[in-house]
Protein backbone atom coordinates (compact mmCIF):
# COMPACT_ATOMS: atom_id res chain seq x y z
CA UNK A 1 0.00 0.00 0.00
CA UNK A 2 1.09 3.18 -1.05
CA UNK A 3 1.78 6.04 1.52
CA UNK A 4 0.00 8.55 0.12
CA UNK A 5 1.60 11.63 2.90
CA UNK A 6 5.11 10.30 1.47
CA UNK A 7 3.64 10.29 -2.41
CA UNK A 8 2.59 13.93 -2.18
CA UNK A 9 6.11 15.28 -0.26
CA UNK A 10 8.05 13.65 -3.13
CA UNK A 11 5.91 15.27 -5.94
CA UNK A 12 6.40 18.77 -3.92
CA UNK A 13 10.11 18.18 -3.31
CA UNK A 14 10.77 17.23 -7.21
CA UNK A 15 8.29 20.24 -8.02
CA UNK A 16 10.65 22.51 -6.12
CA UNK A 17 13.80 21.22 -7.03
CA UNK A 18 12.90 22.32 -10.20
CA UNK A 19 11.35 25.53 -9.47
CA UNK A 20 14.50 26.10 -7.73
CA UNK A 21 16.66 25.23 -11.17
CA UNK A 22 14.65 27.06 -13.50
CA UNK A 23 14.69 30.33 -11.12
CA UNK A 24 10.75 30.69 -11.70
CA UNK A 25 10.20 32.76 -9.22
CA UNK A 26 12.72 35.69 -9.69
CA UNK A 27 12.15 39.04 -10.21
CA UNK A 28 13.69 40.61 -13.54
CA UNK A 29 15.25 43.84 -13.01
CA UNK A 30 13.84 44.65 -16.28
CA UNK A 31 11.81 48.07 -16.80
CA UNK A 32 10.78 47.35 -20.12
CA UNK A 33 8.08 44.60 -18.40
CA UNK A 34 5.45 46.04 -16.08
CA UNK A 35 6.02 45.26 -12.45
CA UNK A 36 3.87 43.97 -9.64
CA UNK A 37 5.31 44.60 -5.97
CA UNK A 38 3.51 42.24 -2.94
CA UNK A 39 4.99 42.49 -0.25
CA UNK A 40 4.40 40.36 3.58
CA UNK A 41 5.79 41.15 6.45
CA UNK A 42 8.95 39.05 7.07
CA UNK A 43 8.80 36.56 9.46
CA UNK A 44 10.55 37.21 13.15
CA UNK A 45 12.14 33.23 13.24
CA UNK A 46 11.71 32.57 16.74
CA UNK A 47 12.73 29.12 17.78
CA UNK A 48 8.58 26.97 17.57
CA UNK A 49 9.00 27.89 13.85
CA UNK A 50 6.50 28.72 11.68
CA UNK A 51 2.95 29.24 13.00
CA UNK A 52 -0.34 29.53 11.49
CA UNK A 53 -0.80 33.11 10.94
CA UNK A 54 2.37 32.64 8.44
CA UNK A 55 0.45 30.82 5.93
CA UNK A 56 -2.53 32.55 6.32
CA UNK A 57 -1.11 36.03 5.36
CA UNK A 58 1.45 34.40 2.75
CA UNK A 59 -0.83 32.40 0.85
CA UNK A 60 -2.91 34.92 0.19
CA UNK A 61 -0.14 37.34 -1.81
CA UNK A 62 0.96 34.36 -2.69
CA UNK A 63 -1.94 33.70 -5.02
CA UNK A 64 -2.17 37.53 -6.09
CA UNK A 65 1.83 37.10 -6.84
CA UNK A 66 0.92 33.78 -9.27
CA UNK A 67 -1.42 35.53 -11.37
CA UNK A 68 0.21 38.71 -11.78
CA UNK A 69 3.10 36.35 -13.62
CA UNK A 70 0.41 34.60 -15.83
CA UNK A 71 -0.72 37.93 -16.83
CA UNK A 72 2.86 38.98 -17.87
CA UNK A 73 3.99 41.30 -14.59
CA UNK A 74 7.29 41.49 -13.82
CA UNK A 75 6.72 40.18 -10.01
CA UNK A 76 9.02 40.52 -6.97
CA UNK A 77 7.63 38.76 -4.14
CA UNK A 78 10.69 38.58 -1.74
CA UNK A 79 11.56 36.78 2.06
CA UNK A 80 13.49 38.10 4.55
CA UNK A 81 14.10 37.54 8.30
CA UNK A 82 13.48 40.34 11.17
CA UNK A 83 16.37 38.46 13.17
CA UNK A 84 17.06 40.97 15.81
CA UNK A 85 15.21 41.86 19.41
CA UNK A 86 14.17 40.50 22.88
CA UNK A 87 12.25 36.88 22.09
CA UNK A 88 15.71 35.79 20.69
CA UNK A 89 18.07 37.40 23.41
CA UNK A 90 14.98 36.40 26.12
CA UNK A 91 15.51 33.04 24.86
CA UNK A 92 19.57 32.92 24.75
CA UNK A 93 19.56 34.37 28.47
CA UNK A 94 17.12 31.47 29.43
CA UNK A 95 18.94 28.84 27.45
CA UNK A 96 22.76 30.01 27.91
CA UNK A 97 23.04 29.55 23.67
CA UNK A 98 24.74 32.86 22.00
CA UNK A 99 21.72 34.41 20.08
CA UNK A 100 23.96 34.42 17.04
CA UNK A 101 23.54 30.26 17.07
CA UNK A 102 20.22 30.44 17.73
CA UNK A 103 19.19 33.23 15.10
CA UNK A 104 20.97 30.66 12.25
CA UNK A 105 19.25 27.90 13.68
CA UNK A 106 15.82 29.10 13.55
CA UNK A 107 16.60 31.16 10.21
CA UNK A 108 17.37 27.22 9.00
CA UNK A 109 14.22 25.90 10.06
CA UNK A 110 12.17 28.61 8.65
CA UNK A 111 13.71 28.52 5.41
CA UNK A 112 12.78 24.79 5.41
CA UNK A 113 9.14 25.21 6.26
CA UNK A 114 8.46 27.99 3.86
CA UNK A 115 9.78 26.27 0.83
CA UNK A 116 7.74 23.00 2.21
CA UNK A 117 4.69 25.47 1.33
CA UNK A 118 5.90 25.94 -1.87
CA UNK A 119 5.40 29.68 -1.97
CA UNK A 120 6.66 31.24 -5.01
CA UNK A 121 9.17 33.84 -3.00
CA UNK A 122 12.05 35.07 -4.92
CA UNK A 123 14.92 33.27 -2.48
CA UNK A 124 17.31 35.10 -4.60
CA UNK A 125 16.79 38.24 -2.59
CA UNK A 126 16.92 36.76 1.04
CA UNK A 127 18.08 39.06 3.78
CA UNK A 128 18.38 39.15 7.55
CA UNK A 129 18.60 41.94 9.26
CA UNK A 130 21.04 39.96 12.00
CA UNK A 131 23.15 39.76 9.41
CA UNK A 132 26.00 42.79 8.91
CA UNK A 133 25.76 43.39 5.50
CA UNK A 134 22.06 44.16 5.99
CA UNK A 135 22.54 46.08 8.86
CA UNK A 136 25.19 48.43 7.57
CA UNK A 137 22.08 49.66 5.53
CA UNK A 138 20.22 50.24 8.64
CA UNK A 139 22.93 51.96 10.68
CA UNK A 140 23.53 54.21 6.91
CA UNK A 141 19.90 55.33 7.66
CA UNK A 142 20.56 56.41 11.39
CA UNK A 143 23.81 58.03 10.68
CA UNK A 144 21.77 60.19 7.90
CA UNK A 145 18.85 60.91 10.40
CA UNK A 146 21.83 61.95 12.86
CA UNK A 147 23.29 64.74 10.18
CA UNK A 148 19.87 66.05 9.59
CA UNK A 149 18.93 66.52 13.34
CA UNK A 150 16.19 63.98 13.64
CA UNK A 151 18.17 61.75 15.88
CA UNK A 152 19.07 63.10 19.07
CA UNK A 153 20.01 61.90 22.85
CA UNK A 154 17.54 63.21 25.54
CA UNK A 155 17.18 62.02 29.42
CA UNK A 156 13.77 60.08 29.24
CA UNK A 157 11.85 58.32 32.21
CA UNK A 158 11.16 54.31 31.63
CA UNK A 159 9.31 50.90 32.89
CA UNK A 160 12.43 49.13 34.34
CA UNK A 161 12.12 45.92 36.02
CA UNK A 162 14.16 45.67 39.40
CA UNK A 163 14.68 41.67 38.50
CA UNK A 164 15.29 41.54 35.05
CA UNK A 165 17.90 44.82 35.02
CA UNK A 166 15.89 45.94 31.60
CA UNK A 167 14.04 48.47 30.25
CA UNK A 168 10.29 47.40 29.68
CA UNK A 169 7.28 48.30 27.22
CA UNK A 170 4.01 49.82 28.59
CA UNK A 171 2.54 46.39 27.88
CA UNK A 172 4.87 44.32 29.52
CA UNK A 173 4.18 46.21 33.07
CA UNK A 174 1.17 44.41 34.73
CA UNK A 175 0.06 45.95 38.13
CA UNK A 176 3.14 47.79 38.95
CA UNK A 177 4.72 44.34 37.96
CA UNK A 178 6.75 43.16 35.38
CA UNK A 179 4.88 40.57 32.97
CA UNK A 180 7.72 37.83 32.85
CA UNK A 181 9.26 37.31 36.68
CA UNK A 182 6.45 39.16 38.64
CA UNK A 183 8.99 41.83 40.43
CA UNK A 184 8.39 45.71 40.56
CA UNK A 185 9.00 47.74 38.36
CA UNK A 186 9.91 51.36 38.88
CA UNK A 187 10.55 54.55 36.94
CA UNK A 188 13.84 55.07 35.79
CA UNK A 189 15.26 58.03 33.85
CA UNK A 190 17.95 57.45 31.72
CA UNK A 191 19.90 59.09 28.52
CA UNK A 192 17.82 57.64 25.77
CA UNK A 193 18.86 58.32 21.35
CA UNK A 194 15.01 59.42 20.16
CA UNK A 195 14.30 59.84 17.04
CA UNK A 196 11.69 62.91 15.83
CA UNK A 197 8.87 61.26 14.04
CA UNK A 198 6.88 63.79 15.41
CA UNK A 199 8.45 66.52 12.78
CA UNK A 200 6.53 64.41 9.95
CA UNK A 201 3.21 63.80 12.20
CA UNK A 202 0.95 66.25 10.06
CA UNK A 203 2.69 64.12 6.65
CA UNK A 204 1.56 60.84 8.19
CA UNK A 205 -1.94 61.92 8.39
CA UNK A 206 -2.06 63.98 5.25
CA UNK A 207 -0.65 61.36 3.01
CA UNK A 208 -3.35 58.90 3.76
CA UNK A 209 -5.62 60.26 1.39
CA UNK A 210 -3.09 59.50 -1.15
CA UNK A 211 -3.21 55.54 -0.44
CA UNK A 212 -5.43 52.44 -0.44
CA UNK A 213 -5.52 51.47 2.89
CA UNK A 214 -8.54 49.55 4.64
CA UNK A 215 -10.48 52.34 7.00
CA UNK A 216 -9.90 50.87 10.26
CA UNK A 217 -6.15 51.11 9.27
CA UNK A 218 -6.01 54.59 8.39
CA UNK A 219 -8.10 55.28 11.81
CA UNK A 220 -5.38 53.56 13.37
CA UNK A 221 -2.85 55.45 11.90
CA UNK A 222 -5.08 58.90 12.49
CA UNK A 223 -5.64 58.00 16.43
CA UNK A 224 -1.89 57.02 17.11
CA UNK A 225 -0.73 60.85 16.21
CA UNK A 226 -3.91 61.80 17.90
CA UNK A 227 -3.80 65.76 15.65
CA UNK A 228 -5.58 68.35 18.18
CA UNK A 229 -5.82 71.88 17.66
CA UNK A 230 -6.17 74.35 20.32
CA UNK A 231 -4.59 76.80 22.61
CA UNK A 232 -1.23 76.40 24.83
CA UNK A 233 -1.30 79.34 27.78
CA UNK A 234 0.26 79.97 31.05
CA UNK A 235 -1.56 80.07 34.39
CA UNK A 236 0.69 82.05 36.76
CA UNK A 237 1.57 80.61 40.56
CA UNK A 238 0.25 82.85 42.90
CA UNK A 239 3.18 84.51 44.52
CA UNK A 240 5.71 83.54 42.31
CA UNK A 241 7.37 84.27 39.23
CA UNK A 242 7.03 80.48 37.94
CA UNK A 243 3.87 79.83 35.17
CA UNK A 244 2.18 76.79 33.86
CA UNK A 245 2.13 76.28 30.80
CA UNK A 246 -0.69 73.85 29.24
CA UNK A 247 -2.40 72.98 26.03
CA UNK A 248 -6.35 72.74 25.69
CA UNK A 249 -8.33 71.85 23.25
CA UNK A 250 -11.20 74.13 24.55
CA UNK A 251 -10.22 77.51 25.40
CA UNK A 252 -13.33 78.54 25.40
CA UNK A 253 -14.03 76.58 29.02
CA UNK A 254 -11.32 78.65 30.67
CA UNK A 255 -13.79 80.30 32.72
CA UNK A 256 -14.62 77.23 34.19
CA UNK A 257 -11.29 76.23 34.93
CA UNK A 258 -11.59 75.32 38.59
CA UNK A 259 -8.33 73.48 39.74
CA UNK A 260 -4.93 72.06 37.97
CA UNK A 261 -3.66 68.41 37.87
CA UNK A 262 0.18 67.88 37.21
CA UNK A 263 2.44 65.31 36.26
CA UNK A 264 3.46 63.65 39.38
CA UNK A 265 7.45 64.05 36.85
CA UNK A 266 6.61 67.74 36.34
CA UNK A 267 9.62 69.58 37.36
CA UNK A 268 7.76 72.64 39.61
CA UNK A 269 7.52 70.46 42.10
CA UNK A 270 11.22 70.68 42.94
CA UNK A 271 11.47 74.04 41.94
CA UNK A 272 8.58 75.15 44.34
CA UNK A 273 9.52 72.32 47.26
CA UNK A 274 10.19 74.85 49.96
CA UNK A 275 6.74 76.75 49.20
CA UNK A 276 5.12 72.90 49.63
CA UNK A 277 3.88 72.35 53.25
CA UNK A 278 2.95 68.68 52.62
CA UNK A 279 6.17 67.58 50.76
CA UNK A 280 5.88 63.76 52.47
CA UNK A 281 2.81 63.17 51.08
CA UNK A 282 3.79 64.42 47.63
CA UNK A 283 6.82 62.80 47.53
CA UNK A 284 5.21 59.39 48.77
CA UNK A 285 3.05 59.86 45.59
CA UNK A 286 5.31 60.19 43.29
CA UNK A 287 6.89 57.01 44.43
CA UNK A 288 3.37 55.42 43.96
CA UNK A 289 2.95 57.05 40.49
CA UNK A 290 6.79 55.96 39.75
CA UNK A 291 5.84 52.03 40.02
CA UNK A 292 2.86 52.38 37.31
CA UNK A 293 3.02 51.99 33.17
CA UNK A 294 1.81 54.85 31.02
CA UNK A 295 -0.87 52.48 30.25
CA UNK A 296 -2.24 51.99 33.68
CA UNK A 297 -1.97 55.43 34.47
CA UNK A 298 -4.36 56.51 31.93
CA UNK A 299 -7.13 53.90 31.99
CA UNK A 300 -10.51 55.88 31.96
CA UNK A 301 -11.70 52.73 34.31
CA UNK A 302 -9.56 53.48 37.06
CA UNK A 303 -10.40 55.02 40.72
CA UNK A 304 -9.24 58.89 40.69
CA UNK A 305 -6.11 59.80 42.73
CA UNK A 306 -3.84 62.73 43.75
CA UNK A 307 -2.48 64.81 46.19
CA UNK A 308 -3.04 68.76 46.54
CA UNK A 309 0.32 70.27 46.31
CA UNK A 310 -0.12 72.29 49.94
CA UNK A 311 0.74 76.33 49.74
CA UNK A 312 0.94 76.97 46.09
CA UNK A 313 -1.82 77.93 43.92
CA UNK A 314 -2.26 78.83 40.25
CA UNK A 315 -4.37 82.13 38.98
CA UNK A 316 -7.21 81.29 36.46
CA UNK A 317 -6.13 84.15 33.47
CA UNK A 318 -9.55 84.55 32.90
CA UNK A 319 -11.05 84.78 36.32
CA UNK A 320 -8.13 86.24 38.41
CA UNK A 321 -8.96 83.91 40.69
CA UNK A 322 -6.79 81.44 42.74
CA UNK A 323 -7.60 77.86 42.45
CA UNK A 324 -5.60 74.76 43.80
CA UNK A 325 -2.75 72.56 42.62
CA UNK A 326 -2.99 69.12 42.27
CA UNK A 327 -1.06 66.28 40.97
CA UNK A 328 -2.70 63.14 39.93
CA UNK A 329 -0.95 59.71 38.03
CA UNK A 330 -3.61 60.38 35.23
CA UNK A 331 -1.50 63.09 33.57
CA UNK A 332 1.46 62.11 32.08
CA UNK A 333 5.02 64.06 31.58
CA UNK A 334 4.84 62.59 28.50
CA UNK A 335 2.01 64.08 26.91
CA UNK A 336 1.32 67.63 25.70
CA UNK A 337 3.01 70.02 28.46
CA UNK A 338 2.78 67.41 31.50
CA UNK A 339 -0.13 69.76 33.34
CA UNK A 340 -4.19 70.45 32.52
CA UNK A 341 -6.43 72.99 33.02
CA UNK A 342 -9.05 70.75 34.91
CA UNK A 343 -12.63 71.94 33.79
CA UNK A 344 -14.78 69.35 36.15
CA UNK A 345 -18.07 70.55 34.60
CA UNK A 346 -17.06 69.22 30.63
CA UNK A 347 -14.72 66.87 30.93
CA UNK A 348 -15.70 63.56 32.53
CA UNK A 349 -12.21 62.53 34.10
CA UNK A 350 -12.19 65.97 35.63
CA UNK A 351 -15.52 65.78 36.57
CA UNK A 352 -15.15 62.60 38.48
CA UNK A 353 -11.66 64.08 40.15
CA UNK A 354 -13.80 66.66 41.32
CA UNK A 355 -16.29 65.24 43.35
CA UNK A 356 -14.20 62.22 44.69
CA UNK A 357 -12.37 65.84 46.28
CA UNK A 358 -15.21 67.91 46.91
CA UNK A 359 -13.72 70.95 44.52
CA UNK A 360 -16.13 73.78 42.47
CA UNK A 361 -17.45 72.72 39.26
CA UNK A 362 -19.07 75.76 37.37
CA UNK A 363 -20.71 74.95 33.84
CA UNK A 364 -19.79 77.26 31.56
CA UNK A 365 -21.56 75.55 27.97
CA UNK A 366 -25.00 75.31 28.16
CA UNK A 367 -26.90 71.90 28.21
CA UNK A 368 -26.66 68.97 30.37
CA UNK A 369 -27.26 68.44 34.25
CA UNK A 370 -23.65 69.15 35.74
CA UNK A 371 -25.56 67.56 39.01
CA UNK A 372 -25.92 64.25 37.31
CA UNK A 373 -22.54 63.99 35.13
CA UNK A 374 -20.33 65.92 33.28
CA UNK A 375 -21.97 67.74 30.45
CA UNK A 376 -19.43 66.92 27.19
CA UNK A 377 -21.44 67.65 24.33
CA UNK A 378 -21.18 70.78 23.85
CA UNK A 379 -19.75 71.69 20.53
CA UNK A 380 -22.87 73.40 19.36
CA UNK A 381 -23.98 74.80 23.18
CA UNK A 382 -23.78 79.01 24.23
CA UNK A 383 -21.30 80.15 26.37
CA UNK A 384 -22.61 80.67 30.35
CA UNK A 385 -20.86 82.18 33.32
CA UNK A 386 -17.77 83.29 30.91
CA UNK A 387 -17.29 86.79 31.04
CA UNK A 388 -16.80 88.48 27.62
CA UNK A 389 -17.36 85.34 25.74
CA UNK A 390 -20.85 85.01 27.39
CA UNK A 391 -23.65 84.38 25.09
CA UNK A 392 -21.29 83.82 22.13
CA UNK A 393 -21.81 79.89 20.42
CA UNK A 394 -18.68 77.56 20.86
CA UNK A 395 -16.99 78.30 17.71
CA UNK A 396 -17.35 81.62 18.12
CA UNK A 397 -15.84 81.50 21.85
CA UNK A 398 -13.11 79.89 21.00
CA UNK A 399 -12.15 82.04 18.46
CA UNK A 400 -12.38 85.26 20.62
CA UNK A 401 -10.67 83.56 23.74
CA UNK A 402 -7.87 82.48 21.31
CA UNK A 403 -7.85 86.50 20.04
CA UNK A 404 -7.68 87.40 24.22
CA UNK A 405 -5.09 85.01 24.88
CA UNK A 406 -2.81 86.29 22.66
CA UNK A 407 -3.49 90.19 23.05
CA UNK A 408 -2.95 89.71 26.70
CA UNK A 409 0.43 87.61 25.80
CA UNK A 410 -0.51 84.61 27.70
CA UNK A 411 -1.14 82.05 25.08
CA UNK A 412 -1.37 81.27 21.30
CA UNK A 413 -3.09 78.66 18.94
CA UNK A 414 -1.36 75.58 18.62
CA UNK A 415 -1.72 72.12 17.03
CA UNK A 416 -0.79 69.35 19.00
CA UNK A 417 -0.33 65.69 18.78
CA UNK A 418 -0.24 62.99 20.63
CA UNK A 419 2.44 61.25 18.47
CA UNK A 420 5.80 61.66 20.69
CA UNK A 421 9.17 61.14 19.08
CA UNK A 422 10.43 57.67 18.82
CA UNK A 423 11.82 56.04 21.99
CA UNK A 424 15.24 54.22 19.91
CA UNK A 425 17.38 52.98 21.78
CA UNK A 426 17.85 49.88 23.67
CA UNK A 427 19.68 48.60 26.63
CA UNK A 428 20.27 45.12 25.23
CA UNK A 429 22.89 43.37 23.67
CA UNK A 430 21.17 41.35 20.59
CA UNK A 431 20.52 44.38 18.27
CA UNK A 432 22.44 46.77 15.68
CA UNK A 433 25.05 48.83 17.34
CA UNK A 434 24.59 52.75 16.99
CA UNK A 435 27.01 53.72 15.02
CA UNK A 436 28.34 56.81 16.74
CA UNK A 437 30.84 57.72 19.06
CA UNK A 438 31.53 59.89 22.11
CA UNK A 439 34.20 62.28 22.16
CA UNK A 440 34.19 64.93 25.86
CA UNK A 441 35.86 67.13 23.37
CA UNK A 442 33.63 67.01 19.64
CA UNK A 443 30.63 65.47 21.74
CA UNK A 444 28.83 62.92 19.71
CA UNK A 445 30.39 61.97 16.56
CA UNK A 446 29.12 59.57 13.66
CA UNK A 447 31.75 57.10 12.61
CA UNK A 448 32.77 57.02 8.64
CA UNK A 449 30.20 55.78 6.29
CA UNK A 450 33.25 53.86 4.50
CA UNK A 451 33.36 52.03 8.36
CA UNK A 452 30.33 50.78 8.06
CA UNK A 453 29.17 48.16 9.02
CA UNK A 454 29.94 48.43 13.14
CA UNK A 455 29.68 45.18 13.57
CA UNK A 456 28.15 43.79 17.28
CA UNK A 457 31.14 42.48 18.86
CA UNK A 458 31.02 38.08 19.86
CA UNK A 459 30.60 38.70 23.74
CA UNK A 460 29.84 35.52 25.75
CA UNK A 461 28.55 37.61 28.43
CA UNK A 462 25.43 39.00 26.83
CA UNK A 463 23.20 39.04 29.44
CA UNK A 464 21.36 42.40 31.41
CA UNK A 465 23.69 44.44 33.69
CA UNK A 466 22.54 45.46 37.50
CA UNK A 467 22.36 49.10 36.30
CA UNK A 468 20.56 49.01 33.59
CA UNK A 469 23.15 49.34 30.70
CA UNK A 470 24.04 47.79 27.60
CA UNK A 471 25.51 43.93 28.12
CA UNK A 472 27.98 45.91 25.15
CA UNK A 473 29.58 47.81 27.85
CA UNK A 474 31.84 44.70 29.01
CA UNK A 475 33.19 44.56 25.91
CA UNK A 476 35.86 46.85 26.60
CA UNK A 477 38.27 46.95 23.62
CA UNK A 478 34.97 47.46 21.42
CA UNK A 479 34.20 50.55 23.97
CA UNK A 480 37.52 51.92 23.69
CA UNK A 481 37.70 53.93 20.40
CA UNK A 482 39.22 56.94 18.76
CA UNK A 483 36.95 60.27 18.02
CA UNK A 484 37.04 60.30 14.29
CA UNK A 485 37.20 64.13 14.21
CA UNK A 486 39.74 64.93 16.73
CA UNK A 487 41.71 61.60 16.85
CA UNK A 488 41.60 61.85 20.71
CA UNK A 489 39.82 59.29 23.04
CA UNK A 490 36.55 58.54 22.82
CA UNK A 491 33.47 55.60 23.72
CA UNK A 492 31.26 53.74 21.47
CA UNK A 493 27.36 53.99 22.06
CA UNK A 494 26.74 50.83 23.87
CA UNK A 495 22.64 51.14 23.70
CA UNK A 496 21.74 49.15 20.68
CA UNK A 497 18.52 49.86 17.98
CA UNK A 498 15.29 48.40 18.67
CA UNK A 499 13.27 45.44 16.55
CA UNK A 500 11.56 48.27 14.72
CA UNK A 501 14.66 49.62 12.88
CA UNK A 502 15.75 46.31 10.77
CA UNK A 503 11.82 46.37 9.64
CA UNK A 504 11.41 49.83 8.85
CA UNK A 505 13.19 50.16 5.40
CA UNK A 506 13.22 46.29 4.40
CA UNK A 507 11.08 46.18 1.62
CA UNK A 508 13.38 49.09 -0.16
CA UNK A 509 16.36 46.36 0.03
CA UNK A 510 14.50 43.93 -1.25
CA UNK A 511 14.66 46.14 -4.39
CA UNK A 512 18.83 45.93 -4.72
CA UNK A 513 19.61 44.04 -2.19
CA UNK A 514 23.34 42.44 -3.79
CA UNK A 515 24.04 46.30 -4.00
CA UNK A 516 27.44 46.89 -2.10
CA UNK A 517 28.02 51.06 -2.85
CA UNK A 518 24.59 52.12 -2.23
CA UNK A 519 21.20 50.87 0.10
CA UNK A 520 19.24 50.61 -3.37
CA UNK A 521 20.05 52.50 -6.80
CA UNK A 522 17.86 55.31 -8.37
CA UNK A 523 16.90 53.35 -10.96
CA UNK A 524 15.87 50.20 -8.78
CA UNK A 525 13.90 52.27 -6.27
CA UNK A 526 12.12 54.04 -9.50
CA UNK A 527 10.96 50.78 -10.94
CA UNK A 528 9.70 48.46 -7.98
CA UNK A 529 8.45 50.99 -5.06
CA UNK A 530 5.92 51.85 -4.31
CA UNK A 531 4.97 48.41 -2.72
CA UNK A 532 1.78 47.33 -4.68
CA UNK A 533 0.11 45.79 -2.23
CA UNK A 534 1.04 45.12 1.63
CA UNK A 535 -0.52 42.82 3.65
CA UNK A 536 0.09 41.06 7.42
CA UNK A 537 -1.54 41.21 10.96
CA UNK A 538 -3.96 44.02 12.53
CA UNK A 539 -1.51 44.07 15.16
CA UNK A 540 1.11 45.60 13.25
CA UNK A 541 -0.80 48.24 11.52
CA UNK A 542 0.05 50.84 14.18
CA UNK A 543 3.83 51.19 14.75
CA UNK A 544 5.47 48.93 12.35
CA UNK A 545 3.56 51.10 9.57
CA UNK A 546 4.02 54.16 10.96
CA UNK A 547 7.58 53.90 11.79
CA UNK A 548 8.42 52.15 8.42
CA UNK A 549 6.15 55.18 6.42
CA UNK A 550 8.49 57.92 8.74
CA UNK A 551 11.84 56.23 7.63
CA UNK A 552 10.43 56.17 3.79
CA UNK A 553 9.64 59.93 4.11
CA UNK A 554 12.64 60.42 5.42
CA UNK A 555 14.27 58.88 2.49
CA UNK A 556 12.17 60.45 -0.11
CA UNK A 557 12.83 63.82 1.41
CA UNK A 558 16.99 63.49 0.62
CA UNK A 559 16.22 61.37 -2.94
CA UNK A 560 16.95 58.06 -1.96
CA UNK A 561 13.51 57.04 -3.16
CA UNK A 562 11.46 58.95 -5.80
CA UNK A 563 7.93 57.92 -3.71
CA UNK A 564 6.41 59.82 -0.69
CA UNK A 565 4.83 57.29 0.46
CA UNK A 566 6.15 53.41 0.64
CA UNK A 567 2.79 51.17 0.17
CA UNK A 568 -0.14 51.61 -2.77
CA UNK A 569 -2.00 49.06 -0.72
CA UNK A 570 -2.58 47.55 2.71
CA UNK A 571 -4.68 45.10 3.67
CA UNK A 572 -4.72 42.65 6.99
CA UNK A 573 -5.81 39.42 7.61
CA UNK A 574 -7.70 38.58 10.72
CA UNK A 575 -6.20 37.54 14.00
CA UNK A 576 -6.23 33.22 14.61
CA UNK A 577 -7.02 33.28 18.28
CA UNK A 578 -6.98 30.17 20.62
CA UNK A 579 -10.01 28.64 22.42
CA UNK A 580 -9.78 31.12 25.19
CA UNK A 581 -9.69 34.13 22.69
Amino acid sequence: MVNKAYEHEAIEKKWQAIWDSLHCFEAKNDSSSPKFYPLIEFPYPSGEGLHVGHPRSNTALDIIARKRRMEGHNVLFPIGYDAFGLPTENFAIKTKIHPTIITKRNIEKFRSQLKKLGFSFDWSREVSTADPSYYKWTQWIFLKLFEHGLAYKKEMPINFCSSCKVGLANEEVIDGECERCGSPVIRKTINQWMLKITAYAQRLIDDLETVDFIEKVKAQQINWIGRSVGAELNFKVEGTNEEIRVFTTRPDTLFGSTYMVLSPEHPLISKLSERITNLDEVEGYQLLSAKKSDLERSALSKEKTGVALKGIKAINPATKQPIPIWISDYVLITYGTGAIMAVPAHDTRDYEFAKQFSMPIVQVVSGGNIEEAAHTDCDNGTMINSGFIDGLDVKSAQEKMIQWLVSEGIGEKKVNFKLRDWVFSRQRYWGEPIPLVYCEKCDWQPIPESKLPLELPQIDDFYPTDDGTSPLSRAVDWVNTTCPKCGGKARRETDTMPNWAGSSAYFIRYCDPHNEGKFVSKQAADYWLPVDWYNGGMEHTTLHLLYSRFWHKFLFDIGVVSTPEPYKKRTSQGMVLGENG
